[in-house]
């Protein structure tokens, strides 16, 4: 058995696979493949509209919500968004938090004014910002809820009064929390909702007012909206894996029931590698990612075995991002807690041998 702790594209449930597998085949009985179905027939209508109608489900949306799956992963809203709502004597603020907020921030200074009202850059981003201050007149207020590379994450809403944008590519659906809060929310599938690919935007219908119509055609939000998603061909297959993979959450009993099943391997996670002093945890306990675990040795040369052993185990994606080194756990929906519980006993057996 492969344990796959991937960050991305990452692990998604084995059923999601046999039945995308077979649609590739022949989808739903029809004799044609979904990689060839027209994706204005009523076969892919279904297709969309039932994942729109999960997702808001799933995520408890109120009726000012609008969902829309576009192209071009979550890297392209970093500059889609403030493309829509800033100008020159407009102003947004941002929480650098980690890589992804500083890239959103490099887009968003391309439009307009742009506020970094707190940064955790001093510490190679291993913490949240707190006690930052927003200004009023913000057109909005962007932050990244979890953050992929540094294994952070923000537990809270932030109690603001201007319009809340989430980058939610890396826990979206992972945990349960008052979406109807946020204007707007952005996120790549590639983590928790599907195959890499397309990307899921939910926006507030008053935010979406506010948009401008003077961009092109292709990155107006409004547009989107109202052609449905398919203002051009959606990417088909993407979508549907994404329907896929909702569908497993749903019957798995909802956002709720993963939540449960994401603490549990979080805990357990972080428990063992707090009882071996060869292990070294940079994020504090209180901004812990329950999505992307971030661990390091100071031993160069037992990091090296560690990771040997990892592969020896089948555990793959286990070594940390370049930018941070060590050590990274994705856990994302899809992974079993018994993966996490394999990697458990193979920190214990490590940690005692090499104490």
């Amino acid at each position: 058995m492969i344990h796959n702790f991937n960050a991305g594209p990452s692990i998604l449930p084995s059923s999601v696979f046999e039945e995308a597998s077979r649609a590739v085949l022949n989808f739903n009985n029809t004799g044609l493949s979904i990689l060839e179905i027209g994706h204005r027939t009523p076969l892919f209508e279904e297709v969309l509209n039932e994942a729109v109608s999960l997702v808001k489900e799933l995520m408890q949306l109120d009726a000012n919500k609008e969902v829309i799956f576009l192209h071009g992963g979550a890297s392209t809203q970093f500059f889609q968004l403030p493309m829509n709502y800033l100008t020159k004597d407009k102003k947004a603020a941002y929480l650098d938090g980690g890589v992804w907020g500083t890239k959103a921030i490099k887009e968003a200074k391309r439009y307009g004014q742009v506020d970094v009202v707190a940064t955790s850059k001093d510490k190679n981003y291993s913490y949240i910002p707190k006690d930052y201050a927003v200004p009023h007149e913000s057109v909005y207020f962007h932050y990244t809820t979890n953050n992929t590379i540094e294994g952070t994450q923000m537990h809270s809403i932030p109690a603001l009064s201007m319009p809340l944008v989430a980058d939610m590519s890396s826990d979206i659906l992972s945990r349960e929390m008052d979406f109807n809060k946020f204007s707007f929310i952005y996120a790549g599938a590639q983590k928790n909702i599907g195959a890499a690919g397309v990307n899921l935007v939910i926006i507030d219908k008053k935010f979406l007012e506010k948009s401008s119509s003077s961009v092109p055609s292709m990155m107006d939000y409004k547009q989107h909206v109202s052609n449905g998603s398919m203002l051009n061909t959606p990417p088909v297959f993407a979508i549907y894996v994404c329907l896929l993979t909702l569908r497993w959450l749903k019957q798995l009993g909802g956002v709720a029931a993963i939540e449960k099943i994401n603490n549990q391997k979080a805990a357990v996670l972080y428990d063992t590698l707090e009882s071996f002093p060869i292990f070294q945890l940079p994020v504090p306990k209180e901004d812990r990612s329950k999505m992307n675990a971030v661990f390091t040795m100071q031993n160069e040369m037992l990091e090296k075995k560690f990771l040997d052993r990892c592969n020896e185990e089948n555990m793959v994606g286990v070594k940390g991002h370049r930018s941070v080194g060590g050590f990274r756990v994705s856990m994302y929906n899809a992974l079993p807690l018994s993966s996490v519980t394999s990697l458990v006993d193979l920190i214990k057996d490590f940690g005692n041998k090499y104490a």
